[in-house]
């Protein structure tokens, strides 16, 4: 990996932070585009199209510049779970994931100038029965606002409500990194 130039194209404080756990050292770059998928579009594939989405707007200025873009949804059943849109919507949303497993995926494009390469992972996540107070500490002590889903299972709501989870952690978290590592050496 020392021959590419890491660059990803992400908000995301966790997907940094995984990248730094698998000695990567990311720089961020900034790529403004509306995150939007055709209706007909199934929802295993909504997280591909988007991290190809965004890598098609994300320039790599040089030959060594490797672009990484990722999506993640969750989806619940017939529904697509993505980032809540209040607090109100949060609290729908951990509501219809209590005592229930649901998906989460991820998708992932990496970019350079000459190749590109996309992926997607799933994991399987299973909740205890969340209580109506317990839902509400969650939302008031941490911010589900930027997360699909509505939770990070790295914080305390992952600590206390997961049952079970089949499949890669960090996945959940935003960036499948085992499957990632794989991929980068293949790239």
């Amino acid at each position: 990996m020392k021959n590419w130039n890491i660059l990803l194209a992400s908000q995301s404080p966790r997907r940094k932070q995984l990248l730094e756990m698998i000695d990567l050292s990311p720089t961020i770059i900034r790529v403004d585009v509306e995150e939007v998928y055709p209706s007909d579009l199934p929802f295993m594939d909504v997280p591909i199209y988007l991290s190809q989405l965004k890598a098609k707007f994300a320039e790599a200025g040089h030959e060594n510049d490797l672009i990484i873009t990722a999506d993640t949804v969750v989806i619940l059943e017939n529904e697509l779970l993505g980032k809540p849109k209040n607090m109100e919507d949060a609290h729908s949303m951990l509501q219809k994931l209590s005592g229930k497993t649901h998906q989460v995926v991820t998708g992932v494009t990496l970019k350079s100038n000459s190749k590109t390469t996309s992926f997607s992972e799933v994991t399987k996540v299973s909740f205890q029965d969340l209580t109506h107070s317990e839902i509400e500490y969650y939302l008031s002590q941490y911010q589900p606002l930027d997360k699909a889903g509505s939770y990070g299972i790295q914080e305390w709501i992952g600590g206390v409500g997961m049952k079970k989870i089949e499949g890669c952690f960090y996945n959940v978290m935003g960036l499948p990194t085992s499957r990632l590592f794989q991929e980068l050496k293949l790239f």
